[in-house]
């Protein structure tokens, strides 16, 4: 992975729009997961902390998958797309976290990063035409479908749970402590 050390994490703005609110918090936790991934080699990416079998790649390729299919399927109503739509995930429904140890750091970030950069492109279209206001095409089994609003929360919260577990992991790789890059 590129070094990361240096990098500036962008803050959510004090007092901006919602749109803005949640965009600036959704940066941050990429940023922060960026960080805690960054300057690793494949080893430091397989690294495991007791009792789980979690790795720091492993929610890299997690997080490109969730990147893909929350914006996908929830708010565009559509199949997922490469590597996704090729897994049985009845087979392994943690693939994404397994098969990440078989890739190397520049494809993970990179995997990650475009997904991410997907997800960007796919909300900035959103926004454009219909605000936080507008429904997925995703239904659930009482026939709802989720707010752009609650998408970009879902992610939020799927960022912020993992960012805590990549602090963990990464302590017990090289010491890197902090909640986020050094402004």
């Amino acid at each position: 992975m590129t070094e990361t050390e240096g990098q500036v994490s962008p803050k959510p703005p004090l007092a901006a729009d919602e749109t803005a609110t949640l965009l600036g918090f959704l940066e941050r936790q990429r940023a922060t997961l960026a960080w805690k991934c960054g300057a690793l080699d494949a080893e430091g990416l397989r690294a495991q902390l007791a009792p789980s079998s979690m790795t720091l790649g492993g929610l890299l390729k997690h997080m490109a998958h969730v990147e893909d299919d929350i914006f996908s399927s929830w708010l565009l109503g559509r199949e997922a797309g490469p590597p996704w739509n090729t897994v049985d995930w009845e087979a392994d429904p943690d693939w994404d976290w397994h098969s990440a140890a078989e890739e190397s750091p520049e494809q993970l970030v990179t995997q990650w990063q475009s997904a991410a950069a997907r997800s960007r492109a796919i909300v900035a279209d959103a926004l454009a035409d219909g605000g936080l206001e507008q429904l997925g095409r995703f239904t659930n089994s009482r026939g709802e479908s989720p707010t752009l609003r609650y998408i970009l929360l879902t992610l939020i919260e799927e960022y912020a749970r993992h960012v805590g577990h990549a602090d963990l992991i990464r302590e017990s790789v090289d010491g890197l402590t902090g909640e986020s890059p050094p402004s």
